[in-house]
């Protein structure tokens, strides 16, 4: 389909990828969990090609066989890991229920415009033969697939990794051990440095109801990154990044498979951690974004940005951020990845008030995940973070849903402008309003890919 030419699926390098032909379909997670609407949560298939009669369109609806899933993140089964493999194709999506526990695992190769349900991993099942729930991340390594869950079989941290092999069977739990690992969210591995990065958000238990600010104070949120030696599957490292690491959440490694260095976006604390390893082998880290707090009329405490994501260009020049709250996406050039310089600042939503129409649609919600096309010149964000998190923040998000926008940028001087020609209401669904997070490409994407 979209895979180069070459043996399996993916590129033979991040250049490669930046040259494949552009995206013409998105795949965006869809919810009516939360919503107050009975209706299962879907992946939507977005027309994203301007030649199209359909542009900027959901063509269609791949409903879930149950209702309350809450789908969150998504991932492929294979990348350009299993590059080499020609046994091997990027043809399902699997989709985690972060509240039913589930994974569908989506066919979208047989056809790209209208995926089917391949199969369904049931959540006891994943319960009774690993003792996890709350499944987050998905990364495909070589022909395996390893997903982090935040929480075991009863909704406690620090959860584990559960191992699936190539024909989704449940292999058992992936790490040897967790060691003295508190929480589980995002992960990201670096072969060629036999390294592994995770980081933290809180138990199932705790964030599934709603934010509770006391309980960041509790320390039942984290504030750790933490180092795994890839080969033995275990932690050997942590970094304790306290008051400017508060809820580490998405770690992302330089694409080139040489490099050691990577990022952290700290939600809560609004601040971008760099590490790195230095001439002597040992890992470094520094905070080297610092997003301010912005006073607000209704908040009794300045407003964080809540930066819930961040995305590397896929030539490591620009780190992308959001800030959920404060309604803006930002760029920065990287090239320098010790002083990063601002280079693009686009709003969107949020409760600053900045932004609040965009392209005919009154926002929702604040820029919450996204996703930058291979060739780094169009960046698709989606408004949802986290159904109770929605509706605690954002309450009127029930009645106008979620909206998808697409930014230009220019990869060459840097810089963000909103496209005028496109944008997804989800507030107009046929079975009412939904809320649209995650994206991924069917060639691929730059929070997917990795190199061996």
């Amino acid at each position: 389909m979209m895979d180069g030419a070459c043996c399996g699926p993916g590129y033979g390098s991040p250049q490669e990828a930046i040259k494949a032909p552009r995206e013409k379909l998105l795949y965006s997670i869809a919810i009516y969990t939360g919503t107050g609407i009975q209706k299962p949560d879907y992946l939507a298939t977005v027309d994203v090609d301007p030649e199209s009669p359909t542009y900027s369109q959901v063509i269609h609806r791949l409903e879930m066989p149950g209702i309350g899933d809450e789908l969150h993140h998504m991932g492929w089964n294979a990348c350009s890991s299993c590059h080499d493999d020609n046994s091997m194709s990027r043809k399902y999506l699997i989709l985690p229920g972060v509240r039913s526990n589930k994974l569908h695992i989506v066919d979208t190769a047989t056809d790209p415009r209208a995926p089917r349900l391949h199969k369904v991993i049931d959540g006891a099942e994943i319960k009774a033969k690993a003792d996890l729930s709350g499944p987050h991340t998905v990364h495909c390594l070589g022909s395996e697939i390893i997903i982090s869950f935040l929480g075991n079989a009863k909704g406690e941290a620090p959860g584990g990794y559960l191992h699936l092999d190539k024909e989704f069977n449940i292999v058992g739990r992936w790490e040897n051990s967790m060691g003295d690992i508190k929480f589980g969210y995002d992960f990201w591995y670096q072969p060629r440095h036999n390294v592994m990065v995770s980081s933290e958000w809180a138990a199932p238990n705790t964030f599934m109801p709603g934010f509770d600010l006391e309980e960041v104070g509790h320390l039942k949120y984290g504030r750790e990154l933490h180092f795994w030696d890839f080969e033995k599957r275990e932690p050997v490292e942590s970094f304790y990044l306290g008051e400017d690491g508060l809820l580490p959440l998405e770690v992302k490694f330089h694409h080139d498979p040489d490099s050691t260095h990577g990022f952290c976006g700290a939600a809560l604390s609004t601040n971008v951690i760099h590490w790195w390893k230095d001439n002597d082998g040992a890992w470094k880290w520094e905070k080297i974004i610092d997003v301010e707090n912005e006073m607000h009329p209704e908040w009794p405490i300045p407003l964080p940005g809540v930066m819930s994501a961040i995305l590397i260009s896929m030539d490591d020049k620009y780190l992308y951020l959001n800030n959920w709250l404060h309604g803006d996406m930002r760029q920065y050039d990287i090239t320098d990845p010790h002083n990063p310089k601002l280079t693009g600042q686009v709003f969107m939503g949020g409760l600053l008030g900045k932004a609040p129409v965009v392209n005919g649609v009154e926002m929702a919600g604040g820029p919450q995940m996204f996703q930058l096309s291979l060739d780094g010149r169009r960046l698709y964000v989606t408004t949802s973070l986290f159904s109770t998190w929605d509706n605690q923040f954002y309450p009127e998000i029930r009645e106008k849903g979620g909206v998808m926008v697409m930014i230009d940028c220019d990869p060459e001087n840097g810089g963000m402008k909103i496209n005028e020609d496109f944008v997804v209401d989800f507030g107009k669904e046929p079975n009412g309003p939904s809320r649209c997070h995650e994206s991924r490409y069917p060639g691929g994407d730059c929070t997917s890919d990795i190199w061996l």
